[in-house]
């Protein structure tokens, strides 16, 4: 039987390109001869659309694309993935759902049986699970049809009480297909890998795996989809971060014609679960990560051209390298905004920046902005001694300038803040917290630093000097970020422990690290929640990032 797998990025909610895209790929598909073709989970309208299944038209809407794709699956048959209605109600209203279509018909109609509901996840609000199982007889074969998380429990996942495949598995299937969106992360590549290969050892049959490529908001799907024989050796492995359209042969006897790129040996047997914060893991898939996330979320929006605030410090010119990459070189404008409390080469630096990446920029200096700031409230202020406030002014008064400009050019602002200073308040609300998109508020500050020499392993792009010196927001004199916080090799490591790893004060300090650190270190991530709560849509590219993905309270009480 040949297999196409088709990995695509679809737009949540636009009909009309998705259906395209499917009927583009089923129609190469019939010219190489596939007997079948997969598509990735809800392909039809986009993953997740959250509330938007809530309403009736966008159901219809669903059921439309699937009757014209219907037409076009005559001599191949077709798996693609919608919400589909539940006639019995005895729940939700709709489920989580795989339509097999052929010879012009709708085959059969599968349900997801797992609905995840942590992290980004939330499928029980929407969705009624799976209550029956049947495997799909096509040309010969028993397909063995599931849903992404389906096949991410073994038995062992407590999350569950059922393995969809163990029932499945009772009709003898000859294969395993499984549509998929799942999101990256830089620990996910492996760990879905080996629980493919688990899924395989396991059943001793072979598996097709269509994974969802592309970004939606903060969530980033990086496709890597697979196809495993039945001796779980990785015989294909679709690119990441691009759509791709691959073939595969399976032999009565599930083996895969196609050359073994991994054997099984080779393929791991555990999830990628590291104890520390790794600066460099990955640090390409992140990169790529952040591109996409940047290019879709402008592209989906009908945004062309981006601004953001260039400081001569290494986040901004880690956000700036990245967002050129992401949306070409003339569609980035950098803003220069210093201070009289702004270094010379922090200028210089910031200028070198922008002429190696060949972005325009303007240099927009804020002192006389800030004065004036100042004689108005002097009443008020009434003499009183240089503080926070006066430093809040000069971040403010940027964050006002790059969203007047932002406003008048029709830009869109992007936010430079990392995920250290988000975690403990870094950061001032309606100033340099201000964006449209977070680009870096899931990467550590180490991991800032790992991105810049990433961006400069061909040459210098980044200027030397801004990944040597030590890091300042420059809003009173000899301001170091080290006056105000742990030094980030040794807080990034408390801050992965408390927020990834959900390791609690007493476990972390169990670690070595100091309890007066801990307790610092957490009571300003707990306390900071308000200003993250206002914070823009963030990149997530770790396991567990700010926003939707991580629900804590503002008003509670926590050390």
């Amino acid at each position: 039987m040949k297999i196409s797998i088709a990995q695509q990025n679809y737009h949540i909610g636009n009909f009309e390109e998705n259906t395209e895209k499917i009927l583009g790929a089923i129609e190469l598909a019939k010219k190489e001869g596939a007997d079948l073709i997969l598509f990735s989970e809800m392909s039809v309208c986009g993953y997740p659309a959250r509330d938007f299944v809530e309403f009736e038209d966008f159901i219809d809407k669903c059921y439309e694309s699937i009757d014209t794709i219907r037409k076009a699956a005559d001599t191949i048959g077709v798996l693609i993935g919608s919400p589909a209605r539940n006639p019995g109600k005895k729940g939700k209203d709709l489920f989580n759902a795989a339509f097999f279509l052929y010879e012009q018909k709708i085959v059969a109609e599968i349900h997801k049986t797992l609905l995840p509901t942590y992290d980004v996840f939330d499928e029980n609000r929407y969705f009624e699970a799976a209550s029956s199982w049947q495997v799909i007889p096509f040309k010969g074969k028993k397909l063995a049809v599931t849903i992404c998380e389906d096949i991410w429990n073994l038995g062992d996942n407590p999350l569950y009480t059922i393995c969809p495949m163990d029932e499945l598995m009772k009709q003898s299937p000859d294969i395993m297909l499984n549509l998929s969106a799942s999101p990256f992360d830089y620990t996910h590549d492996e760990d879905r890998k080996a629980t493919i290969k688990a899924n395989v050892l396991k059943y001793k049959i072979p598996l097709f795996y269509c994974n969802a490529v592309g970004s939606q908001t903060e969530i980033v799907f990086d496709g890597g989809s697979y196809a495993f024989d039945k001796d779980a050796n990785l015989c294909g492995a679709l690119p990441m971060f691009t759509s791709d359209l691959s073939f595969y042969t399976c032999n009565d006897d599930g083996t895969i014609q196609e050359p073994i790129i991994e054997p099984a040996s080779r393929v791991p047997n555990k999830e990628l679960n590291p104890a520390t914060l790794v600066a460099d893991l990955n640090i390409d898939q992140i990169y790529k990560a952040l591109v996409l996330g940047i290019k879709d979320y402008f592209t989906k929006m009908g945004f062309t051209k981006a601004i953001l605030g260039s400081s001569g410090g290494i986040d901004s010119a880690v956000t700036l390298a990245i967002a050129t990459d992401a949306l070409g070189t003339q569609n980035v404008l950098a803003v220069l905004m210093p201070s009289e409390f702004s270094t010379e080469h922090s200028v210089a630096d910031a200028e070198l920046l922008s002429k190696n990446l060949e972005n325009p920029y303007h240099i927009v200096p804020i002192k006389n902005v800030y004065h004036s700031f100042l004689e108005t409230l002097d009443p008020i202020f009434n003499g009183m001694p240089f503080s926070l406030a006066e430093e809040n002014i000069q971040s403010r008064s940027r964050g006002n300038i790059l969203m007047a400009i932002a406003n008048k050019l029709g830009y869109v602002l992007l936010n430079t803040s990392n995920k250290s200073e988000l975690a403990t308040g870094y950061g001032t609300l309606y100033g340099d917290m201000a964006g449209g998109l977070g680009v870096l508020g899931d990467v550590y500050k180490i991991q800032v630093y790992e991105l810049a020499k990433y961006i400069n392993r061909e040459k210098e792009i980044i200027p030397t000097n801004i990944i040597t010196k030590a890091p300042s927001a420059e809003l009173r004199p000899d301001q170091k970020d080290s006056d105000s916080l742990p030094d980030y090799s040794v807080l990034d490591q408390v801050l992965f422990q408390y927020i990834e790893k959900r390791a609690n004060p007493s476990s972390i300090v169990a670690m070595g690290f100091s309890s007066e650190l801990v307790n610092r270190t957490l009571k300003m991530v707990n306390t900071n929640e308000y200003k993250r709560n206002q914070f823009c849509p963030i990149i997530r590219v770790s396991p567990k990032a700010f926003g939707v993905g991580r629900r804590m309270p503002i008003v509670g009480k926590y050390l």
